[in-house]
């Protein structure tokens, strides 16, 4: 409360501050490095490599959207490259919640982040996984069954492309703030960081968890896209028209 009088900031205001801080580097989080793994830096670390991955394969699959019927299969496979990765992001941040709020003191000192990502996490979690999950299911189920009804809502007939469909947009929105606030320390910590004198301990557990995620990413996509060839047969792809 004392805080708030003397900035004279309510708590939205200073929320938003404390984001536009971080995002555009003015602020830091302060990641302690430990032996053995590299602790909190050492998992921030991993966390922003797999982001920046991540990001990479997001943009290639953006770019099929302009033609997912002439690109179905490049749409697939690499759909089927983000979910390994996506996983490993969603592991790696959900450590570092848990020994945040268990009180690991490495954990505590670094601290969380700004109130809005927080508030903004869990749903670029759900409809990220969302959007993967519900691809990987409409190539397995095929298109007659994907275009069957999933579920009726308020007496709309809602089939799996259209909730492949919704979690793509709630999932470009959620994403899209997520990026703006988090791109900037990511290249810090990554790209600018090449080179750097204080290497975190753990690196090479890093890279060959990194590696092992992109070959399992690798397998999947071969694996779908053997899958797809009734969605390359079918004219009506769920990016285009229905009928």
């Amino acid at each position: 409360m004392q805080i708030l009088e003397d900035t004279g900031r309510g708590p939205l205001e200073m929320a938003v501050a404390d984001t536009l801080a971080e995002a555009t580097g003015r602020e830091r989080r302060v990641d302690p490095v430990l032996p053995g793994t590299g602790g909190p830096a050492g998992n921030a670390a991993l966390t922003a490599w797999t982001a920046m991955v991540l990001l990479v394969v997001s943009f290639a699959e953006g770019l099929t959207l302009f033609n997912v019927r002439g690109l179905i299969s490049w749409h697939v496979a690499l759909g089927a490259l983000l979910v390994p990765p996506a996983l490993l992001k969603t592991a790696s941040t959900g450590w570092r919640m848990v020994r945040y709020y268990v009180g690991s003191p490495p954990y505590q000192v670094a601290g969380p982040p700004p109130l809005l990502l927080r508030l903004l996490g869990p749903l670029v979690v759900v409809s990220t996984l969302g959007l993967l999950g519900s691809g990987v299911l409409l190539v397995l189920l095929g298109p007659d069954s994907s275009y069957r009804s999933a579920v009726s809502i308020l007496g709309f007939r809602l089939d799996w492309v259209g909730v492949h469909k919704g979690f793509f947009v709630v999932w470009f929105g959620v994403m899209t703030l997520h990026v703006l606030g988090r791109i900037l320390p990511a290249l810090r910590i990554t790209v600018t960081s090449v080179g750097g004198t204080t290497p975190v301990p753990g690196a090479w557990t890093r890279w060959l968890l990194l590696a092992a995620t992109l070959a399992s990413a690798a397998a999947l996509a071969v694996a779908l896209v053997r899958a797809d060839g009734s969605w390359v047969r079918f004219q009506p792809l769920f990016f285009g028209e229905d009928g």
